[in-house]
């Protein structure tokens, strides 16, 4: 069987992107107030729509995505999550984890995620060759342990841009860019062999009264 359907969901609103700060696992502390009622609209929609049918809902090992899994799933009909961290936001290594993004420029200059995916963004950190190949492999060992099933991967920004450019065999950086809002819902379906389908990206109508 063919037919899998998995299901991104970026977490909700973090303390990272409201305090400007490098938010890597180390240092990551988790979601806000408006994060934690992003998720719980989010799994209120589901629960009420019964649009998805989810056999098993992955989240990445970062605070700020186990929070958000561990808020909706229960509307789902899920209370585990499956933790795999190869599906956890950009590393930027111990030294810049953590690191307000205006000091980070001021000591390392603006960050081009968009150039050489060989270069070195964050000094001691992945570069963006070696993040897009832990998300792939994550990906790829999701279709094998998942395969025929629907699964919700609650993860990072970054990642759902990682998994799109491999479904649509583009560019590793440049070309394209996407811009996932929180806890919104990205939909690949995989009809048959080696055919990724993108239903939906960026779905996030159940947030339309918190903007």
């Amino acid at each position: 069987m063919t037919d899998t359907r998995v299901v991104l969901v970026r977490h909700g609103e973090s303390f990272a992107t409201v305090e400007r700060y490098i938010g890597g696992v180390r240092s990551c502390r988790g979601l806000t107030d408006l994060g934690k009622a992003q998720a719980k609209a989010l799994g209120e929609r589901l629960g009420r729509t019964g649009e998805l049918n989810v056999d098993v809902v992955v989240s990445s090992s970062f605070p700020r995505a186990r929070q958000t899994a561990e808020i909706y799933a229960p509307f789902v009909g899920h209370s585990d999550i499956d933790v795999r961290a190869g599906f956890g936001e950009h590393d930027p290594g111990p030294v810049c984890d953590g690191m307000t993004f205006d000091d980070f420029v001021a000591q390392y200059g603006r960050p081009d995620f968009n150039g050489d995916p060989d270069a070195v963004v964050f000094p001691g950190g992945e570069t963006m060759s070696q993040f897009h190949a832990r998300v792939i492999g994550a990906f790829q060992e999701l279709e094998r342990d998942y395969r025929g099933k629907t699964v919700m991967v609650t993860c990072h920004g970054g990642t759902i841009d990682g998994v799109l450019r491999h479904c649509l065999q583009t560019a590793s950086t440049g070309k394209f860019e996407v811009y996932t809002k929180n806890c919104s819902i990205t939909e690949l379906f995989r009809p048959r062999e080696n055919i990724w389908r993108l239903l939906r990206y960026n779905d996030h109508a159940h947030l339309s009264d918190m903007e």
